[in-house]
């Protein structure tokens, strides 16, 4: 008997969507498929490598369990066993190797996962004390007990084939491999070369097939990704929030926040660094208040999720002045930059400010205690940018 479907489409502009449940979709194609349709089955139709995570009730208790790898195209069994009619719940982010930030599926039920390596728990009343962290996941109304199948989608849709082609492309790219698009997309002879390229660097045999293709570039794109761009860590007992600022073009741009747990790391720049330097903000949550670096240049954030161009009249624009420590990168494609206690002044002091410069002149003096080291380093999960809750 075929599975029962269901189908998460979301958008991926940002770092997290959550949408509606789309109309029943049938999945085409079944070379990927699992041959045992028993149980929860999910689908990729999107051109990300995924990794998905499941809650299903048991008893009283929710059972949470991940990580199951998608290729591009492909469909597996999630939960292998009999289904419990009622509503379930499933996450999914994409692999660390693709650039332009970790993307996630999800919803609005708070479950705990292990973001670093497979688990299977029972759902505890707070994630924290157990080492775990919180992500939002989506509600799926599961009303056959024998099989049933959800399929992860992007706004523009791909059948299973053509999201395997579109998955090796993005694989390529964030590879290294310069694809560069014209009217009509990327030159299908372009790709085939990089391919050909691809396959004779990493020594692939002649008859490798298109998932150990897919594999190996995984590889290879998330090696690129631990030697380029910035990396912030924390290496404190306590929760980081941070954001960057750095020039773009003729101007200025700040970005944040990446919510940071003791010992977990965020890539926020997932290019090549060119500047001669960036700046970073972080602020240490301790039960008497905010503690934050010694001193820094202004620059304009805002309480929720913010990208804002200009680092002048942060007021006058309803924006808040607030104070980013300069970090000099010496001639390297990456920086990993990690946060100490020792770097964060008591409760109540507040930082330096530093010399300013205008919108086109030369940046002050580097000053601080930050330590950048070259990659690789910092594993670890890209924490989902949110807003920020806590007083600045």
């Amino acid at each position: 008997m075929a599975p029962a479907r269901s189908s998460i489409r979301l958008g991926l502009a940002g770092l997290l969507f959550c949408a509606a449940f789309a109309a029943l979709f049938v999945f085409a194609g079944g070379a990927h498929a699992q041959q045992n349709r028993n149980g929860w089955q999910v689908c990729n139709e999107t051109s990300f490598v995924l990794e998905a995570a499941t809650g299903r009730p048991d008893g009283r208790s929710i059972v949470v369990q991940g990580w199951t790898r998608l290729r591009p195209g492909e469909c597996r069994v999630a939960v292998n066993a009999p289904l419990a009619r009622g509503t379930h719940y499933l996450y999914a982010r994409t692999s660390s190797a693709h650039r332009g930030g970790r993307r996630q599926w999800g919803g609005d039920a708070p479950l705990c996962v292990d973001p670093s390596d497979s688990f299977q728990i029972e759902n505890p009343p707070q994630c924290e004390p157990q080492g775990l962290e919180e992500r939002r996941f989506r509600r799926v109304q599961i009303n056959k007990r024998d099989s049933w199948r959800t399929s992860f989608a992007e706004a523009t849709q791909y059948t299973a084939a053509r999201a395997r082609q579109a998955g090796l492309q993005r694989l390529l790219m964030d590879a290294g491999y310069d694809l560069t698009e014209g009217r009509r997309g990327a030159d299908p002879r372009r790709i085939a070369q990089a391919i050909a390229q691809f396959r004779a660097t990493a020594h692939l045999a002649a008859n490798a097939t298109e998932s150990q293709l897919i594999d190996a570039l995984e590889v290879a794109a998330r090696r690129r990704a631990g030697q380029v761009g910035l990396t912030l860590c924390n290496r404190t007992r306590a929760r980081l929030w941070t954001a960057i600022a750095r020039r773009r073009g003729e101007g200025w741009e700040s970005r944040g926040w990446w919510p940071l747990a003791p010992n977990a790391c965020v890539r926020t720049i997932d290019e090549v660094l060119i500047q001669e330097r960036y700046y970073v903000y972080a602020a240490m949550e301790t039960p008497e208040g905010e503690r934050l670096l010694a001193s820094g240049e202004p620059f304009c954030t805002s309480p929720a999720r913010f990208a804002i161009l200009g680092r002048t009249r942060c007021d006058e624009r309803f924006y808040r002045t607030t104070l980013f420590s300069p970090i000099r990168v010496p001639n390297r494609p990456g920086l990993v930059v990690e946060f100490e206690d020792r770097d964060f002044l008591e409760v109540g002091v507040p930082p330096r400010r530093l010399d300013t410069p205008n919108e086109g002149d030369a940046p002050a003096p580097v000053e601080g205690p930050r330590r950048g080291l070259p990659p690789p380093s910092a594993p670890a999960e890209a924490a989902p940018t949110q807003d920020r809750t806590s007083p600045q």
